[in-house]
Protein backbone atom coordinates (compact mmCIF):
# COMPACT_ATOMS: atom_id res chain seq x y z
CA UNK A 1 0.00 0.00 0.00
CA UNK A 2 0.83 3.29 -0.69
CA UNK A 3 2.57 5.51 2.11
CA UNK A 4 0.52 8.67 2.12
CA UNK A 5 3.24 11.06 3.61
CA UNK A 6 6.30 9.67 1.34
CA UNK A 7 3.44 10.91 -1.56
CA UNK A 8 3.47 14.23 0.71
CA UNK A 9 6.63 14.38 0.85
CA UNK A 10 7.78 13.44 -2.87
CA UNK A 11 5.19 16.28 -4.14
CA UNK A 12 6.77 18.50 -1.70
CA UNK A 13 10.40 18.33 -2.80
CA UNK A 14 9.83 18.48 -5.79
CA UNK A 15 7.72 22.07 -5.85
CA UNK A 16 10.09 23.14 -3.15
CA UNK A 17 12.95 22.26 -5.68
CA UNK A 18 11.12 24.20 -8.40
CA UNK A 19 10.94 27.37 -6.09
CA UNK A 20 14.47 27.49 -4.80
CA UNK A 21 15.94 26.82 -8.52
CA UNK A 22 13.86 30.28 -9.79
CA UNK A 23 14.84 32.43 -6.66
CA UNK A 24 18.42 31.60 -8.15
CA UNK A 25 18.40 31.81 -11.17
CA UNK A 26 18.82 35.09 -11.71
CA UNK A 27 22.00 35.24 -9.56
CA UNK A 28 22.95 32.55 -12.05
CA UNK A 29 21.43 34.33 -15.21
CA UNK A 30 23.75 37.66 -13.93
CA UNK A 31 27.03 35.69 -13.91
CA UNK A 32 26.67 34.06 -17.39
CA UNK A 33 26.02 36.97 -19.24
CA UNK A 34 28.53 38.98 -17.03
CA UNK A 35 31.03 37.16 -17.97
CA UNK A 36 29.94 36.23 -21.54
CA UNK A 37 29.68 32.60 -20.92
CA UNK A 38 28.29 31.86 -24.51
CA UNK A 39 27.93 28.77 -26.39
CA UNK A 40 30.88 28.23 -29.15
CA UNK A 41 29.50 27.29 -31.99
CA UNK A 42 30.78 24.77 -34.73
CA UNK A 43 32.98 26.42 -37.27
CA UNK A 44 31.41 27.17 -41.16
CA UNK A 45 33.85 25.32 -42.34
CA UNK A 46 33.90 21.51 -40.31
CA UNK A 47 30.24 22.16 -39.83
CA UNK A 48 28.53 23.99 -42.37
CA UNK A 49 24.68 23.27 -42.46
CA UNK A 50 25.19 23.41 -38.63
CA UNK A 51 26.29 26.87 -38.36
CA UNK A 52 23.96 28.19 -40.55
CA UNK A 53 20.98 26.99 -38.51
CA UNK A 54 22.47 27.75 -35.26
CA UNK A 55 24.31 30.67 -36.19
CA UNK A 56 21.56 32.55 -33.78
CA UNK A 57 22.63 30.69 -30.60
CA UNK A 58 25.76 32.15 -30.70
CA UNK A 59 26.70 33.50 -27.47
CA UNK A 60 23.66 32.44 -25.64
CA UNK A 61 25.36 31.20 -22.33
CA UNK A 62 25.57 27.77 -21.70
CA UNK A 63 26.53 25.99 -18.60
CA UNK A 64 22.57 26.70 -17.15
CA UNK A 65 22.69 22.75 -16.17
CA UNK A 66 24.09 24.45 -13.45
CA UNK A 67 21.30 25.17 -12.00
CA UNK A 68 19.56 21.69 -12.16
CA UNK A 69 22.74 19.62 -10.25
CA UNK A 70 23.41 22.52 -7.78
CA UNK A 71 19.81 23.20 -6.37
CA UNK A 72 19.52 19.32 -5.90
CA UNK A 73 22.74 19.19 -4.58
CA UNK A 74 22.20 21.99 -2.02
CA UNK A 75 18.96 20.31 -1.34
CA UNK A 76 20.20 16.91 -0.64
CA UNK A 77 22.69 18.29 1.74
CA UNK A 78 20.26 20.69 3.56
CA UNK A 79 18.00 18.18 4.36
CA UNK A 80 20.24 15.67 5.62
CA UNK A 81 21.47 17.96 7.97
CA UNK A 82 18.28 19.00 9.11
CA UNK A 83 18.00 15.49 9.83
CA UNK A 84 21.20 15.10 11.49
CA UNK A 85 19.98 17.95 13.74
CA UNK A 86 16.52 17.38 14.39
CA UNK A 87 15.71 14.08 13.04
CA UNK A 88 11.55 14.22 13.97
CA UNK A 89 11.15 17.85 12.95
CA UNK A 90 9.32 18.66 9.95
CA UNK A 91 12.35 19.61 7.89
CA UNK A 92 14.22 16.32 9.09
CA UNK A 93 11.67 14.41 7.61
CA UNK A 94 12.02 15.65 4.29
CA UNK A 95 15.66 13.95 3.97
CA UNK A 96 16.09 12.06 0.89
CA UNK A 97 19.60 11.15 1.19
CA UNK A 98 20.34 7.71 2.32
CA UNK A 99 23.23 4.80 1.73
CA UNK A 100 21.24 2.62 -0.32
CA UNK A 101 19.28 4.56 -2.33
CA UNK A 102 20.62 8.10 -2.85
CA UNK A 103 24.17 8.23 -1.73
CA UNK A 104 25.53 6.89 -5.09
CA UNK A 105 23.31 8.82 -7.94
CA UNK A 106 23.75 12.05 -5.88
CA UNK A 107 27.54 11.67 -6.10
CA UNK A 108 27.18 11.04 -9.59
CA UNK A 109 25.08 13.82 -10.56
CA UNK A 110 27.57 16.27 -8.58
CA UNK A 111 31.05 14.34 -10.48
CA UNK A 112 29.90 14.46 -13.55
CA UNK A 113 27.90 17.88 -14.09
CA UNK A 114 31.64 18.63 -12.64
CA UNK A 115 33.43 17.21 -15.52
CA UNK A 116 30.56 18.79 -18.01
CA UNK A 117 31.04 22.37 -16.25
CA UNK A 118 35.19 21.67 -17.34
CA UNK A 119 33.81 20.93 -21.12
CA UNK A 120 31.69 23.70 -21.09
CA UNK A 121 34.29 26.21 -20.04
CA UNK A 122 36.79 24.73 -22.83
CA UNK A 123 33.64 25.22 -25.42
CA UNK A 124 33.16 28.91 -24.32
CA UNK A 125 37.29 29.31 -24.17
CA UNK A 126 37.34 27.69 -27.60
CA UNK A 127 40.22 24.95 -26.08
CA UNK A 128 40.09 21.57 -27.45
CA UNK A 129 39.14 19.95 -30.54
CA UNK A 130 38.41 22.17 -33.65
CA UNK A 131 38.16 24.70 -30.64
CA UNK A 132 34.81 23.33 -29.13
CA UNK A 133 35.60 21.26 -26.07
CA UNK A 134 35.98 17.36 -25.64
CA UNK A 135 35.10 15.13 -28.48
CA UNK A 136 33.17 12.34 -28.75
CA UNK A 137 35.68 10.29 -27.58
CA UNK A 138 37.05 11.71 -25.06
CA UNK A 139 33.44 12.08 -23.66
CA UNK A 140 33.50 8.37 -24.20
CA UNK A 141 36.13 7.94 -21.56
CA UNK A 142 35.04 10.09 -18.94
CA UNK A 143 31.94 8.60 -19.31
CA UNK A 144 33.17 5.14 -18.69
CA UNK A 145 35.32 6.17 -16.05
CA UNK A 146 32.34 7.37 -13.70
CA UNK A 147 30.31 4.42 -15.00
CA UNK A 148 33.12 2.15 -14.11
CA UNK A 149 32.94 3.79 -10.11
CA UNK A 150 29.63 3.45 -10.17
CA UNK A 151 29.49 -0.14 -11.27
CA UNK A 152 32.04 -0.96 -8.41
CA UNK A 153 29.85 0.79 -5.98
CA UNK A 154 26.58 -1.71 -7.26
CA UNK A 155 28.62 -4.71 -7.38
CA UNK A 156 31.07 -4.29 -4.17
CA UNK A 157 28.97 -1.91 -2.21
CA UNK A 158 25.44 -3.08 -2.25
CA UNK A 159 26.32 -6.51 -4.04
CA UNK A 160 23.95 -6.72 -6.98
CA UNK A 161 24.21 -9.20 -9.52
CA UNK A 162 20.73 -10.05 -10.83
CA UNK A 163 19.47 -8.30 -14.00
CA UNK A 164 15.59 -7.69 -13.72
CA UNK A 165 13.64 -8.80 -17.11
CA UNK A 166 10.30 -7.10 -16.84
CA UNK A 167 7.28 -9.38 -16.97
CA UNK A 168 9.31 -11.98 -16.40
CA UNK A 169 11.66 -12.80 -13.67
CA UNK A 170 15.19 -11.76 -12.27
CA UNK A 171 18.37 -13.37 -13.94
CA UNK A 172 20.97 -14.11 -11.95
CA UNK A 173 24.05 -12.86 -14.17
CA UNK A 174 27.14 -12.52 -12.30
CA UNK A 175 28.80 -9.64 -10.26
CA UNK A 176 31.29 -9.20 -13.32
CA UNK A 177 28.44 -9.44 -16.16
CA UNK A 178 26.44 -6.87 -14.06
CA UNK A 179 29.33 -4.54 -13.46
CA UNK A 180 30.19 -5.02 -17.74
CA UNK A 181 26.18 -4.42 -18.02
CA UNK A 182 26.02 -1.37 -15.61
CA UNK A 183 28.72 0.61 -17.47
CA UNK A 184 27.15 -0.23 -20.70
CA UNK A 185 23.68 1.70 -19.49
CA UNK A 186 25.51 4.24 -18.35
CA UNK A 187 27.81 5.35 -21.03
CA UNK A 188 24.91 4.98 -23.45
CA UNK A 189 22.61 7.11 -21.56
CA UNK A 190 25.18 10.35 -20.94
CA UNK A 191 25.89 9.89 -24.64
CA UNK A 192 22.04 9.91 -25.81
CA UNK A 193 21.53 12.79 -23.44
CA UNK A 194 24.24 14.73 -24.55
CA UNK A 195 23.11 14.22 -28.24
CA UNK A 196 20.04 15.25 -27.60
CA UNK A 197 20.76 18.63 -25.80
CA UNK A 198 20.67 20.53 -29.36
CA UNK A 199 17.09 22.31 -28.89
CA UNK A 200 15.80 24.80 -26.80
CA UNK A 201 14.06 22.48 -24.58
CA UNK A 202 14.49 19.41 -26.42
CA UNK A 203 16.96 17.54 -23.73
CA UNK A 204 15.48 19.31 -20.52
CA UNK A 205 11.35 17.97 -21.16
CA UNK A 206 12.13 14.57 -22.59
CA UNK A 207 14.36 13.82 -19.09
CA UNK A 208 11.88 15.40 -17.10
CA UNK A 209 9.38 13.53 -18.79
CA UNK A 210 11.99 10.24 -17.87
CA UNK A 211 12.86 11.24 -14.38
CA UNK A 212 8.76 11.18 -14.06
CA UNK A 213 8.48 8.36 -14.88
CA UNK A 214 11.42 6.47 -12.68
CA UNK A 215 9.79 8.48 -10.02
CA UNK A 216 6.74 6.65 -9.80
CA UNK A 217 7.94 3.48 -10.47
CA UNK A 218 10.41 3.78 -7.76
CA UNK A 219 7.17 4.83 -5.71
CA UNK A 220 5.43 1.49 -6.79
CA UNK A 221 8.77 -0.57 -5.59
CA UNK A 222 8.90 1.51 -1.95
CA UNK A 223 11.80 2.69 -2.78
CA UNK A 224 10.76 6.47 -1.69
CA UNK A 225 13.91 7.53 -1.01
CA UNK A 226 14.83 7.50 -4.91
CA UNK A 227 11.32 8.62 -6.41
CA UNK A 228 11.79 11.72 -3.78
CA UNK A 229 15.62 12.17 -5.78
CA UNK A 230 13.50 11.96 -8.70
CA UNK A 231 10.97 14.59 -7.94
CA UNK A 232 13.72 17.06 -6.79
CA UNK A 233 15.56 17.04 -10.11
CA UNK A 234 12.23 16.80 -12.02
CA UNK A 235 11.15 20.42 -9.76
CA UNK A 236 14.93 21.76 -10.78
CA UNK A 237 14.40 20.96 -14.25
CA UNK A 238 11.00 22.50 -14.88
CA UNK A 239 12.73 25.81 -13.37
CA UNK A 240 15.51 25.32 -16.07
CA UNK A 241 12.97 24.43 -18.40
CA UNK A 242 11.02 28.23 -17.50
CA UNK A 243 14.15 29.90 -18.73
CA UNK A 244 15.31 27.71 -21.59
CA UNK A 245 11.82 27.33 -23.61
CA UNK A 246 12.43 28.80 -26.92
CA UNK A 247 14.14 31.65 -27.31
CA UNK A 248 16.33 30.40 -24.76
CA UNK A 249 17.77 32.76 -21.94
CA UNK A 250 20.38 29.91 -21.62
CA UNK A 251 21.57 26.60 -22.41
CA UNK A 252 21.89 23.34 -20.44
CA UNK A 253 25.33 22.46 -21.67
CA UNK A 254 27.04 19.43 -20.95
CA UNK A 255 27.15 20.16 -17.30
CA UNK A 256 23.90 19.24 -17.09
CA UNK A 257 23.37 16.90 -20.08
CA UNK A 258 26.24 14.58 -18.75
CA UNK A 259 25.24 14.53 -15.34
CA UNK A 260 21.28 14.18 -15.85
CA UNK A 261 22.56 11.47 -18.57
CA UNK A 262 25.18 10.07 -16.21
CA UNK A 263 22.23 9.97 -12.89
CA UNK A 264 19.11 8.77 -15.16
CA UNK A 265 20.74 6.11 -16.17
CA UNK A 266 21.93 5.21 -12.09
CA UNK A 267 18.02 5.57 -11.33
CA UNK A 268 17.31 2.67 -13.74
CA UNK A 269 19.71 0.34 -12.61
CA UNK A 270 18.82 1.23 -8.28
CA UNK A 271 15.46 0.71 -9.56
CA UNK A 272 15.88 -2.91 -11.23
CA UNK A 273 14.18 -2.08 -14.25
CA UNK A 274 17.34 -0.70 -17.21
CA UNK A 275 15.39 -2.25 -19.71
CA UNK A 276 12.78 -0.14 -19.63
CA UNK A 277 15.26 2.66 -20.00
CA UNK A 278 15.22 2.36 -24.05
CA UNK A 279 11.29 2.62 -23.98
CA UNK A 280 11.14 5.65 -21.19
CA UNK A 281 13.92 7.24 -22.90
CA UNK A 282 12.64 6.42 -26.43
CA UNK A 283 13.71 9.90 -27.76
CA UNK A 284 17.40 9.35 -26.10
CA UNK A 285 17.74 6.41 -27.82
CA UNK A 286 16.50 7.74 -31.74
CA UNK A 287 19.18 10.58 -31.07
CA UNK A 288 22.24 8.49 -30.44
CA UNK A 289 21.29 5.93 -33.46
CA UNK A 290 20.97 8.36 -35.65
CA UNK A 291 24.20 10.08 -34.95
CA UNK A 292 25.68 6.23 -34.81
CA UNK A 293 24.55 5.96 -37.81
CA UNK A 294 25.62 8.80 -39.39
CA UNK A 295 28.97 8.46 -38.56
CA UNK A 296 29.28 5.10 -39.65
CA UNK A 297 27.96 5.57 -43.22
CA UNK A 298 30.59 8.63 -43.81
CA UNK A 299 33.19 6.49 -42.41
CA UNK A 300 32.71 3.22 -44.04
CA UNK A 301 30.60 4.90 -47.43
CA UNK A 302 31.49 8.52 -47.34
CA UNK A 303 27.72 9.39 -47.89
CA UNK A 304 25.16 10.98 -45.25
CA UNK A 305 22.28 9.27 -44.31
CA UNK A 306 20.62 12.60 -42.81
CA UNK A 307 21.04 15.98 -44.26
CA UNK A 308 22.95 16.20 -40.50
CA UNK A 309 22.97 14.01 -37.57
CA UNK A 310 21.46 13.67 -34.59
CA UNK A 311 17.86 13.82 -35.86
CA UNK A 312 16.04 16.28 -34.37
CA UNK A 313 18.93 18.56 -36.88
CA UNK A 314 17.75 16.08 -39.81
CA UNK A 315 14.25 18.12 -39.42
CA UNK A 316 15.46 21.27 -38.62
CA UNK A 317 17.08 21.31 -41.83
CA UNK A 318 13.67 19.90 -43.61
CA UNK A 319 12.26 23.54 -42.70
CA UNK A 320 10.52 22.11 -39.66
CA UNK A 321 10.41 25.53 -36.87
CA UNK A 322 12.75 24.72 -33.78
CA UNK A 323 9.10 24.92 -31.08
CA UNK A 324 7.66 22.28 -33.56
CA UNK A 325 10.49 19.62 -33.21
CA UNK A 326 10.75 20.24 -29.45
CA UNK A 327 7.37 19.82 -28.78
CA UNK A 328 7.19 16.65 -31.21
CA UNK A 329 9.52 14.88 -29.53
CA UNK A 330 8.21 15.59 -25.57
CA UNK A 331 4.91 14.39 -26.77
CA UNK A 332 6.57 10.90 -27.88
CA UNK A 333 8.30 11.10 -24.52
CA UNK A 334 5.06 11.81 -22.64
CA UNK A 335 4.16 8.54 -24.66
CA UNK A 336 6.98 6.01 -23.90
CA UNK A 337 7.07 7.24 -20.57
CA UNK A 338 3.06 6.06 -20.15
CA UNK A 339 4.09 3.11 -21.67
CA UNK A 340 7.11 2.18 -19.93
CA UNK A 341 5.04 3.30 -16.32
CA UNK A 342 2.05 0.65 -17.30
CA UNK A 343 4.46 -2.14 -18.05
CA UNK A 344 6.23 -1.37 -14.78
CA UNK A 345 2.71 -1.88 -12.91
CA UNK A 346 1.85 -5.04 -15.01
CA UNK A 347 5.41 -6.47 -13.74
CA UNK A 348 4.62 -5.55 -10.23
CA UNK A 349 1.32 -6.73 -10.14
CA UNK A 350 2.67 -10.09 -11.38
CA UNK A 351 5.19 -9.86 -8.47
CA UNK A 352 2.48 -9.62 -6.09
CA UNK A 353 -0.06 -11.84 -7.28
CA UNK A 354 2.92 -14.49 -7.16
Amino acid sequence: MVDAFAITKILLLGTASFVVAICWTPLLTHVLYRFRLGKSIRSAVTAPMFAKLHAKKAGVPTMGGVLIWVTVACMAIFFSAMHYIAPESALGELNFLSRSQTWLPVAALVAAGCIGLADDFMNVFKVGTHGGGLDIRHRLALYTIVAGIGAWWFAVKLGFDTLHIPLMGDVVVGVVPYALFFIGVIVATSFSVNQTDGLDGLAGGTLASAFGAYSLIAVMQGQYDIAAFCAVIMGSLFAFLWFNIYPARFIMGDTGAMSLGVTLGIVAMLTHQPLLLPLIGCIFVLEMVTTVLQIGSKKLFGKKIFLIAPIHHHFEALGWPEPKVVMRFWVISWITGGLGILIALLDVAMKTSV
